[in-house]
């Protein structure tokens, strides 16, 4: 079994069951979201795809980094914690360094990012919630997206597709 679909495999059993915030969207369909957008994004890099698949593990779960380090390995582990908040911090220093988190991550951290940004932002209507809601749901990523999007990432991804997408989001949601 490849390394991508033993993530995908463990992803699935860690969230079985499980929803979004919004009460609809299944964490996996998410999940399946994000690695979708890495290919819109001509990524291929193992690692990065596995990392998305576990992004939200560490946050969800009660895995932890020491668990994918050692099934995945640490490159791996890295990303994920990398785009994972602390939930054992108070509210405000949880997005305080999770923020900084994001800023000095590294380049296949951010394209992680920039792929989940974009299903959160694209997953908002199916809460079923009204398009004020939406729009805050974008507001709040915006911050996220202006923390990554800077990124270059050479041979390790194309942007235009995640720039373009997210260029038809803010005409929406303005």
């Amino acid at each position: 079994m490849s390394k991508v679909t033993e993530a995908r495999n463990f992803a699935k059993k860690k969230h079985a069951g499980q929803l979004r915030k919004n009460g609809k969207t299944t964490t996996f369909s998410h999940l399946k979201d994000v690695v979708k957008n890495l290919k819109k994004m001509k990524v291929t890099n193992n690692d990065t795809i596995c990392a998305a698949w576990l992004h939200d593990t560490i946050e969800d779960t009660d895995t932890d980094f020491d668990s994918i380090r050692d099934r995945f390995g640490k490159n791996v582990a890295d990303i994920v914690v990398s785009v994972t908040k602390d939930n054992r911090l108070p509210k405000k220093q949880r997005e305080i360094k999770y923020a900084k988190d994001l800023k000095s991550s590294n380049i296949k951290s951010k394209i992680v990012k920039i792929a989940d940004i974009l299903a959160n932002v694209n997953d908002a209507p199916n809460a079923g919630r009204n398009t004020q809601w939406e729009k805050q749901q974008f507001v709040k990523k915006s911050k996220y997206w202006s923390y990554v999007s800077g990124v270059k990432p050479g041979k390790l991804a194309e942007l235009s597709w995640a720039n373009s997408e997210w260029n038809r989001l803010q005409e929406k949601y303005s």
